[in-house]
């Protein structure tokens, strides 16, 4: 079974006020959409938090709907190329913020049988993005 994420995070100012958002597309059920402020942080921060939570989530979402992590391959669709290049060994990840954010991912990975990461333009990754600024419209 393959599980298709969307995922993106943004700040407005950097560091400023940031939000996560994602979309989970599980076969044979409803989309999870899910938009989240998480405080005052980096752009980049809250692109890795984005993809940390998708993972998370959606581990739960399998488990409620009685679907075995283990029997699924996840693709995710995130347009922070740099993520990206990081969460598959292709650039080193200097920043110690984010070297514990990357370990903590890919600690969330364990569970389903794999996980892919592909870079996307911006147009692409718009529904994610919807759900990054309407959490941080929501604090206006």
């Amino acid at each position: 079974m393959t599980i298709t994420i969307h995922t993106d995070g943004g700040s407005r100012g950097n560091p400023g006020k940031a939000a996560t958002g994602f979309i989970i597309d599980l076969p044979g059920q409803e989309r999870i959409s899910h938009g989240e402020y998480i405080g005052e942080t980096t752009n980049n921060v809250a692109e890795y938090t984005a993809i940390l939570q998708a993972l998370q989530h959606t581990v739960t979402a399998c488990k409620a709907t009685q679907i075995n992590p283990e029997d699924c391959k996840v693709q995710l669709f995130l347009d922070s190329e740099l993520a990206q290049k990081q969460l598959t060994h292709v650039y080193k990840i200097k920043n110690p913020g984010l070297k514990t954010l990357c370990q903590q991912i890919w600690n969330a990975e364990k569970p389903f049988d794999s996980v892919t990461y592909t870079h996307v333009k911006r147009h692409l990754n718009k529904d994610a993005d919807a759900m990054v600024n309407r959490a941080l419209d929501a604090l206006s």
